[in-house]
């Protein structure tokens, strides 16, 4: 009996001296399977009852003490860090607006007729939208086309007169101061005929010549008279008349543009955004009667620090994201301001995206992501996996293979929604914390756990965890 009672106090003393551990690890169970062979040995050897209910407390409070320590430990959620592709993405802050955009005014102050559209209603370029009280403007168009229709029959009066009345004036000189022309030449030429006989004296002769020259430059003088009327003259009152035609035209048109500006039309296709006036209130030049908006595609214009713009270019792949967080729309960088904010320092970004069944509101405030590189194999980890620095910067919890956690200083890169580059500080394949991480000391024990279902107080903690 002895030789037994020596055998199992042999078997405790080793239980007692082990290293207590996790309830459910290796070790612990082969030492439960060691125990429950010396109590079996006691047993088959005659040991004593004492005994082997000492053997039963002995391995139920190791077992206790594994399972307390393991749960004293910190729990840990991880992950793996990977080698995977990430995008460098611009965020900024945007404001939409449409791709095209008229506020309509009138050119004339008169009360509005009548509107022909509601807000909201699309409609196309040239529609006709509203009407301008415009009886006295017809009432001068129609003036000035009587004005046209006589200027236009003086013009072919002048026109189709054969000798008008000063002309007739000038022919009737001419033949008279002919008439007197060819007297006086007779009278000279049967004076100077007397002088040469010796029948008359020189002096006849020379004031029949003086008569002849008076008569003659008469005649020259009425004939140039003529001759003006006839190539000058006639002319002149043909494109005098010509003028006023012209006049009387541009006067109609004039009073016919008046008209026109009563009528109201859409200089391009889209949405009534702004109808302010009601019907028979008065318009007036400068103040906007409507607002046509084109949202059939839409703008985002995103004010971005200077710092930031270096690497944006036209045609970047860019994204548009609502303030709800569930609409997102791709679109595409088309302008970038080569001019820099002086007060905010900031550079202007122009995104442009397709709009089809008008989800996106000019005006309303969205985030703008715009991706201006695309990185291939890069060391990237979880964005909770990054804690803050010592010494600034930031720092990951790396899990050895012991379950102890090691602070590391890590370089970060690009990053991309929860997705961040590590330029050094970590290699691919090291686990580091994502969850429980706050607060854990360096070389501090953990237990791996996966992240559980949360419950309905959106707690995450003991009731959603699983061990490893």
């Amino acid at each position: 009996m002895r030789q037994r009672d020596t055998v199992c106090g042999a078997r405790t003393r080793a239980c007692r001296g082990g290293t207590p551990a996790d309830a459910r690890c290796p070790r612990t169970q082969r030492r439960r399977v060691e125990i429950r062979r010396s109590t079996h040995e006691c047993v088959r050897h005659g040991g004593s009852i004492a005994t082997i209910v000492a053997l039963c407390l002995l391995a139920t409070g190791c077992a206790k003490r594994a399972v307390d320590e393991a749960e004293s430990m910190a729990p840990v959620e991880v992950s793996a860090v990977a080698q995977d592709s990430i995008r460098r993405v611009v965020e900024a802050d945007a404001v939409l607006y449409p791709i095209d955009q008229a506020s309509v005014m009138p050119k004339i102050s008169a009360p509005v007729q009548k509107f022909l559209v509601n807000r909201g209603d699309h409609v196309r370029a040239g529609q006709l939208l509203a009407v301008i009280e415009n009886r006295d403007l017809v009432a001068a168009e129609n003036a000035a086309k009587s004005q046209v229709d006589q200027a236009d029959a003086n013009l072919r009066s002048t026109e189709s007169a054969a000798v008008p009345e000063a002309v007739m004036k000038a022919q009737t000189d001419v033949a008279s101061d002919q008439e007197q022309l060819d007297a006086a030449r007779r009278a000279l030429e049967s004076r100077q005929k007397l002088f040469q006989d010796g029948a008359l004296a020189r002096k006849s002769v020379d004031d029949a010549a003086v008569t002849y020259a008076q008569a003659k430059a008469q005649f020259e003088t009425a004939s140039e008279h003529l001759h003006a009327f006839q190539s000058v003259g006639k002319q002149e009152q043909i494109k005098t008349a010509q003028a006023q035609v012209a006049a009387a035209q541009a006067q109609y048109r004039s009073a016919a543009a008046q008209v026109s500006y009563s009528e109201i039309l859409s200089p391009i296709a889209g949405v009534i955004a702004d109808r302010p006036l009601y019907a028979g209130e008065m318009a007036a030049p400068g103040s906007p009667l409507l607002t046509v908006m084109d949202t059939s595609r839409v703008v985002a214009r995103a004010n971005v620090p200077q710092a930031l713009t270096a690497s944006i270019k036209i045609g970047n792949a860019a994204a548009i994201r609502l303030t709800d967080g569930q609409t997102e729309v791709l679109a595409r960088v088309t302008v970038v301001s080569p001019a820099t904010d002086p007060a905010s320092t900031t550079v202007q970004v122009w995104a442009e995206a397709a709009n089809p069944g008008e989800r996106l509101k000019p005006g309303a405030g969205v985030r703008l992501r715009i991706v201006t590189e695309t990185i291939p194999r890069a060391v990237v980890i979880p964005a909770a996996a990054i804690l803050p620095g010592e010494e600034g910067g930031a720092a990951v919890l790396v899990v050895s293979t012991d379950s102890t956690v090691h602070r590391k200083t890590i370089e970060t890169g690009a990053r991309d929604g929860g997705k961040v580059q590590i330029l050094s500080g970590v290699s691919p394949g090291d686990q580091v914390v994502t969850a429980g991480g706050v607060g854990l000391d360096d070389n501090a024990k953990v237990r791996i756990v996966k992240p559980g279902p949360k419950d309905e107080a959106g707690d995450a903690g003991g009731k959603g965890e699983r061990k490893e």
